[in-house]
């Protein structure tokens, strides 16, 4: 091999383009005030930043940034905005299994369970509601105002361009394309793209608000201050030994990612049909082989064969932080503008109903079953269900940034229910796209299954109060009093509002 070869070099150049934007926004916030008090994300800004000067070229020279020949000098395998797709893809993954191979000192008792339970299920149920809204939509501007190049089932892109990302719309998308959807591909990469804007600007706005509402404030990212204790725990590895103590948690983390793909390898191999599913999910998977990764290293500890703690939290947290921003920022560089060039209408009207109806929702799910923890909540599950997974993650680090709350957990834990009561979607999304009947029969489908989800995930509050109704009408309960009743609402209501205030 020669080393002297541009190729060797052009993928690096790449991660040191992508980092130093990153520099270059941090520069940026610290020279101007308004900057710093918009509390955008510095891998938001810097990706921003590269996504301004990629569309300038494309207007000028015809291409994008990062397919110039100065980042692609070979471009027979992909170019480099397809590259920036994969490092968008796999630092999702990477960033989810050092998250999940935290060591969380909560204990996971029955209300944390519910908690995570409640977080799986708000996901589906906003997927469908995408679903649903996406749709109707198409369907109006397809029989409306005669629309062409359309199918019916392209509005359930909305839920995978929104809530999935930019690797499941793309799928679905191709898929959708062979069934007659124009530019099908491009059609989900545009509305993954809106969304992930969606989510970014939504979420800087809402924290904005909280800000201006004096609920968090930016010099307290100054105060932070750090023990001993954070950086870890007793009876751990020597931070330099024979082998450096970051080296085992990288080690720990690509191991369990490398598993994942042989799994999704092996899973694919038996069901050829969902092989581009089960990749789109690589995340969950490796996610959940954390579980009994943990469980083994654990098992080896109790028994002696390990003799120190191996997981160091604060370093996970470092890995997971590093992958979520280098995705954040090769994300929004991978944003192609000029795909807004088709249905850029349709489009714009899916993503801002879109996001109205996902921000309404998950704020009303936050404020009702997680009122100790409403923003963090909201922020977290909106940022995931408008971008990405990260999204949410950056947005959360905003105001929980040591991740102190069960927000975090709550958005990594979530993927086991809601991938069980998710998989329907999966499976009609291909359906729909064979015909006007069958995308009728699938959105009817849809608002039937929200109905029956939204029963399970309110089901304290419609059969509780159920149950007394019916006990005060039998007379098991003699009459409450006023105040009764109005301590029975508060409760509905998720709590005293006070306690979100405090956050």
């Amino acid at each position: 091999m020669d080393f002297s070869a541009y190729e060797v070099w052009s993928f690096l150049l790449i991660l040191a383009v992508l980092l130093a934007s990153m520099l270059l926004a941090s520069a940026l916030m610290r020279a101007f005030k308004f900057l710093r008090e918009s509390l955008i994300p510095v891998s938001v800004l810097g990706g921003i930043i590269l996504l301004i000067i990629s569309t300038i070229l494309y207007f000028t020279v015809g291409d994008y940034l990062f397919n110039l020949t100065l980042f692609n000098p070979n471009q027979d395998t992909y170019n480099g905005m397809e590259l920036l797709e994969l490092i968008t893809y796999h630092t999702l993954g990477i960033g989810f299994v050092a998250m999940g191979m935290r060591t969380s000192k909560r204990k996971f008792t029955k209300q944390r369970n519910v908690e995570i339970f409640n977080s799986g299920v708000t996901t589906v149920n906003t997927y469908l509601i995408q679903v649903i809204v996406g749709m109707i939509i198409v369907i109006i501007a397809m029989y409306g105002f005669n629309v062409s190049g359309l199918i019916e089932a392209a509005g359930i892109l909305l839920a995978f361009g929104f809530g999935q990302g930019t690797g499941q719309a793309l799928n679905y998308g191709n898929i959708f394309e062979k069934s007659g959807l124009e530019g099908g591909g491009n059609f989900g990469l545009t509305i993954a793209a809106l969304g992930f804007l969606s989510a970014c600007i939504g979420g800087v706005i809402y924290l904005n608000v909280l800000r201006r509402k004096g609920i968090i404030k930016v010099e307290e990212k100054k105060e932070e201050e750090f023990t001993l204790a954070d950086y870890q725990d007793d009876n751990e590895v020597p931070m330099v030994s024979s082998m450096d103590k970051f080296t085992i948690q990288l080690a720990l983390v690509f191991g369990i990612y490398i598993v994942s793909y042989f799994i999704m390898m092996g899973l694919s191999a038996l069901i050829p049909s969902l092989e581009a599913v089960l990749f789109g999910f690589n995340f969950f998977i490796a996610t959940l082989l954390t579980i009994p990764a943990k469980a083994l290293i654990h098992l080896m500890e109790r028994k002696g064969v390990i003799k120190r703690k191996i997981v160091n939290n604060f370093m996970m947290n470092r890995i997971g932080g590093f992958s979520f921003d280098l995705m954040i920022v090769s994300g929004i560089a991978a944003i192609q503008l000029p795909l807004l060039a088709n249905h850029w209408g349709l489009l714009l009207i899916m993503a801002l109903v879109g996001l109205v109806a996902t921000f309404a929702y998950v704020y009303f799910v936050s404020k009702k079953l997680h009122p100790t923890y409403v923003h963090e909540q909201f922020l977290v599950m909106y940022g995931m269900l408008t971008g990405t997974a990260s999204t949410g993650i950056i947005l959360l680090r905003e105001i929980d940034g040591s991740f102190k709350t069960p927000a975090s957990e709550n958005v990594v834990f979530q993927t086991l229910p809601a991938m069980i009561f998710g998989f329907p979607l999966m499976l009609l999304a291909p359906f729909a796209a064979k015909g006007t009947t069958e995308a009728l029969i699938t959105l009817g489908i849809a608002v039937g299954i929200l109905g029956v989800y939204n029963v399970i995930l309110f089901r304290d509050f419609i059969f509780t109060r159920r149950k007394k109704a019916l006990a005060v009408a039998d007379g098991t309960v003699e009459g409450t009093t006023e105040v009764d009743q109005a301590d029975v609402s508060d409760t509905s209501d998720g709590g005293d509002s006070s306690s979100s205030d405090k956050q």
